[in-house]
């Protein structure tokens, strides 16, 4: 059976939701993802969303792996 229901939420902007990334440049790309870059909101390809999450995420600090217990004596 056919999954008509597939993209209908980028079927209604224009060309489907495909356009140029403005971070890697790829031209035909979807850009669906909201980012704000140098106080701009721009829309950027699935790629450079994960890519800029991974940064992120690497570049918080890193949650200590065990709370600082006081020892038992």
């Amino acid at each position: 059976m056919s999954k008509s229901h597939r993209g209908t939420g980028i079927r209604s902007l224009p060309a489907h939701g495909r356009g140029t990334c403005p971070i890697c440049g790829k031209k035909n790309i979807k850009v669906l993802y909201e980012q704000t870059i140098d106080e701009k909101t721009v829309q950027i390809c699935k790629f450079c969303n994960a890519n800029l999450k991974n940064k992120a995420k690497a570049a918080a600090p890193a949650a200590p792996a065990a709370e600082e217990a006081p020892a038992a004596e």
